[in-house]
């Protein structure tokens, strides 16, 4: 009992919520994950009248956040109990009303229903006695926020039709679903990821080559990191896994932005691995049609030869959106095609 007074660190930490107890706002209990790397609470962005289940990384000294559960719901005070409720993992506000669920509809109970926060922050509602992954009834990895973990997978269920993908934080205390999007475009053919913001594409990855997605900077040959894209009839996804533990990594969408940040011990903050768009060249429409980006000329958008500016007073004030047209108008016929004589064509008729 003295060690553990004198000593916090050998305290034992709980990780796991029985269908008979519950966590309030006003007794302060928090999740913490085997090895202590995640801890699962409720917060209020600085300190703010609404508050938001989440987890965040506890061993840095940097409050990050992972995940949140009602990011678009948040309790109005600090009145919030998180509790189990038949098959469901449910979040009650003030006068008990339900501000967020995990949302199941109700199955066999063949034995307890627990919730737990596992070693790689993913939190997830079990039966007791089965602690499978392929037996889990509900998984805080399935629905990500701004933050893709290690091991949480973005893309589609092709089984179930859901779709795993990033949104990022209105603003840095605001974590509701914001306008920038990182998800996988499955309309064009070979599958691709999108950063968006609204309807805009800002960039695209690219198909995967059966290494990487080439719009993507990651590093290959990282002795610590793997990367791994899964396509068959039952999910297309990308994910990626840390061989040492000790290192963290997470990629995090936000506004207009895809970051991949990195934190290695004993270090105090996270390091800036890589970001996309990696410059103003690599957005994609900035320049508009028949025209280029260079990022050694200013403007850095110029037009291809034998075109001018579309529009160019917004040229001149360095937006390029427009793009080009043609300096000198094409003499075309009545019916809008271009006529050209003592030309020879090949015989399409043969």
């Amino acid at each position: 009992l003295v060690l553990i007074l004198f000593h916090p660190a050998l305290s034992i930490y709980v990780n796991t919520l029985s269908s008979s107890e519950s966590l309030t706002i006003s007794s302060n209990r928090t999740l913490v994950s085997p090895g202590g790397a995640f801890e699962l609470g409720f917060f209020n962005p600085l300190g703010s009248s609404r508050w938001y289940l989440g987890i965040w990384y506890k061993k840095v000294s940097e409050k990050t956040y992972a995940w949140v559960a009602n990011r678009d719901s948040p309790l109005s005070n600090s009145i919030g109990t998180l509790k189990i409720s038949g098959n469901n993992i449910v979040l009650l506000g003030q006068s008990n009303n339900t501000v967020w669920s995990t949302n199941r509809t109700k199955g066999n109970a063949r034995s307890p229903v627990i919730a737990e926060l596992l070693p790689n922050g993913n939190f997830v509602m079990r039966y007791s006695n089965n602690r499978d992954s392929s037996g889990f009834l509900w998984q805080s990895f399935d629905f990500p926020t701004d933050t893709l973990l290690p091991e949480m997978k973005l893309g589609y269920d092709l089984k179930t039709g859901h779709e795993m993908f990033l949104a990022s934080w209105k603003s840095s205390d605001d974590p509701s679903s914001g306008d920038t999007t990182y998800k996988l475009d499955i309309r064009r053919g070979l599958p691709e990821f999108t950063l968006k913001n609204g309807d805009i594409d800002i960039q695209r990855s690219g198909p995967w080559n059966g290494i990487e997605f080439r719009g993507i900077p990651e590093v290959q040959g990282l002795n610590y990191m793997v990367y791994n894209y899964t396509e068959n009839s039952e999910e297309i996804s990308y994910t990626f896994h840390m061989t040492n533990q000790s290192i963290y990594s997470r990629l995090t969408v936000s506004d207009y932005k895809l970051n991949r940040f990195t934190w290695i011990p004993p270090s105090r903050g996270w390091s800036m691995f890589w970001v996309l768009p990696t410059d103003v060249c690599d957005s994609l429409y900035l320049c508009g049609s028949y025209a280029y980006c260079d990022l050694n000329t200013s403007p850095n958008c110029n037009c291809i030869r034998g075109f001018v500016p579309k529009n160019q007073e917004r040229w001149d004030l360095r937006d390029g959106s427009e793009g080009c047209v043609r300096m000198t108008r094409l003499n075309c016929s009545g019916d809008g095609f271009l006529r050209l004589n003592n030309m020879n064509l090949p015989d399409t008729n043969t």
